[in-house]
């Protein structure tokens, strides 16, 4: 009987979609997160009847034919890309960016990663890293007798030095933006890179046409919604529920056709 396999597609449909719902909730207050979303296919249809086939010599034509499809697939886990909340967090080297533009992080297998976490440190040298310790690019260095650093919005890094009265110039942040950032695939480690659907990166100076501006001492969060992803994961669970029925419904079918005599 067909529907037990197209009820058990059903099933693992839904399975998916609430491991994707779980990782949303998992990642609620991850920085710079960016929720997905299960999008579904219907399956293959096996045509027992045509619509729009004749069924007289005099061309009579079936309004309405039958068809049965064979269930349902997950095509794509679809990320969204709007802008979390941003939230003050006190620490002069935590950044945000608002609006479009992701920053450039050089991974230590020669790969560019892009990232929306502006969490960075200093590391031994000076320079500014990730919480992983990859290298900001541009690179940034603030020297050790930097007393206080500021970040404008258009990403200008300037550092007051022991005993100066005027700030330092130290270097010039810039972000990547993509045609398609949706197409960017995650990697862990709250970083994406390019694929052939993102397009390469286009790199620019914060605060110009295309490109967002930057906040210091503040960070975007994820742009997780608890109250819609509950909502979302309630009507996930009911829809398992109902397919998990009709597999029930159709074994109890197969029992009496069995039993016949």
């Amino acid at each position: 009987m067909k529907a037990l396999y197209i009820a058990s597609t059903g099933m693992a449909a839904q399975e998916r979609n609430v491991e994707v719902i779980s990782n949303n909730i998992a990642n609620m207050r991850t920085a710079g997160f960016k929720r997905q979303r299960a999008e579904f296919q219907d399956l293959l249809y096996q045509s027992y009847r045509r619509a729009g086939s004749q069924t007289s010599d005099a061309g009579t034509i079936v309004p309405a034919g039958i068809e049965i499809g064979s269930g349902v697939r997950t095509a794509a886990t679809a990320r969204i890309m709007s802008q979390g909340s941003v939230v003050p967090t006190e620490k002069e080297l935590d950044i945000a960016v608002r609006g479009e533009g992701f920053f450039v992080i050089a991974m230590p297998d020669g790969r560019t990663g892009y990232t929306r976490d502006g969490a960075f440190e200093r590391d031994a040298t000076g320079q500014l890293v990730n919480i992983d310790g990859y290298a900001l690019q541009p690179g940034i260095v603030v020297p050790d007798n930097a007393n206080s650093i500021s970040i404008s919005a258009d990403g200008m890094v300037e550092a007051y030095l022991a005993n100066e009265t005027t700030p330092t110039q130290l270097g010039q942040l810039q972000l990547a933006r993509f045609v398609n950032k949706a197409g960017l695939e995650s990697i862990g480690d709250n970083l994406f890179v390019e694929t052939a659907a993102s397009g390469a990166a286009q790199i620019g100076v914060p605060n110009t046409e295309g490109f967002g501006n930057l906040l210091q001492s503040y960070l975007e969060m994820a742009n997780v919604n608890a109250v819609t992803e509950i909502a979302d994961l309630i009507a996930a669970q009911r829809a398992y529920e109902m397919n998990a029925r009709v597999v029930s419904g159709a074994d109890e079918m197969l029992s009496t056709t069995s039993q016949m005599r």
